[in-house]
């Protein structure tokens, strides 16, 4: 059984001016200790995704379909019992540690609360415990900053101070959301690699989202490519990144900036934009940036079929003779 199933599962929000289709029926299964990357333009519906699963939607979002970890439904769950799931079996690192982290308390404070109330440690356990996290992420003299504020982190210290947080309660699954945005390229680097210790030393599952994927390439065992909510195309890292199939991977592989390249040929771009989540149409959602679009693309939206060795793409193209 795999750690987490994801079926057929669908965001939607009520707002003033109509009914946002956030994600629209997407699938995918994690196993222990595997990476997942999820890439896309922003506002193909990967946070909103991932958002679903924590039970973290706005107010006016609805999830419905399949959100199974270890076998139980998650998606209808009381937020009594999701309480005891986030942060204890699911952690979650957000995109801006600054927002995230409460300005007003101490390091020490947000730290110890998350140990306090999943699995109940006193004070002085609690401390040894947040300051044993806080060195194995590289935090520099970790006894003297676990009693400092966020404000006196630089951006790269905040996000592994999030890290840290996340990883106290040694969850199962651990989301990060675009967990190097805003980061320098060095401090990205050192970020990449720390999860990469910890996926190995801890043998934690990752569901990474990103637009980058150069990050993606440096973690990642599995990547699905996400666009106007939909998964585009899933499989293998090398599969995805040597051989492509879908047209909309490939325009994301063709616009990643290349040393060897830099200076000599035009930076690829993908034409056009993405569909108004408010208006979707009918058929493949892409089919207006494709340059192999046909008319059965406008017809008939193409469903995510397997290709050998576990690829799946969402593409008619293969089929236009």
């Amino acid at each position: 059984m795999s750690l987490l199933e994801i079926d057929n599962l669908e965001v939607r929000f009520k707002t003033p001016d109509g009914t946002v289709e956030a994600v629209n029926g997407i699938g995918f299964a994690l196993g222990e200790g595997e990476t997942l990357g999820i890439v896309g333009e922003s506002g193909s519906g990967k946070t909103q995704a991932v958002l679903s699963i924590m039970g973290l939607l706005a107010d006016n979002g609805e999830a419905s379909g399949s959100v199974r970890f270890r076998g139980r439904e998650l998606l209808g769950l009381p937020v009594r019992e999701l309480n005891r799931i986030r942060g204890a079996d699911i952690a979650m690192i957000f995109q801006d540690p600054m927002t995230s982290l409460n300005p007003f308390l101490p390091v020490s404070t947000q730290m110890t609360e998350v140990l306090s109330l999943h699995l109940g440690l006193g004070r002085a356990e609690a401390r040894e415990r947040s300051i044993e996290m806080l060195r194995s992420v590289k935090i520099p003299d970790p006894e003297r900053r676990f009693t400092q504020y966020p404000h006196e982190f630089s951006g790269g210290m905040r996000q592994r101070v999030m890290i840290a947080m996340a990883l106290l309660c040694r969850p199962d699954l651990l989301i990060a959301d675009e967990p190097t945005t805003a980061l320098d390229v060095t401090v990205q680097a050192q970020i990449i690699a720390l999860m990469n210790e910890l996926r190995t030393g801890m043998s934690t599952s990752i569901i990474l989202i990103t637009h980058d994927l150069g990050v993606v390439a440096g973690l990642c065992d599995k990547v699905a490519v996400m666009y106007a909510g939909e998964i585009m195309e899933y499989g293998d890292i090398r599969d995805i990144f040597y051989s492509p199939q879908h047209p909309y991977t490939r325009g994301l592989l063709r616009s990643v900036p290349r040393l060897d390249t830099a200076g000599k040929a035009e930076l690829a771009t993908i034409p056009g934009n993405p569909p108004n989540p408010m208006h979707r149409p009918t058929g493949c959602p892409f089919r207006d940036r494709c340059e192999f679009a046909f008319e059965r693309c406008g017809a008939e939206r193409p469903a995510l079929r397997g290709l050998p060795g576990g690829h799946m793409k969402a593409c008619h193209l293969e089929d236009a003779a």
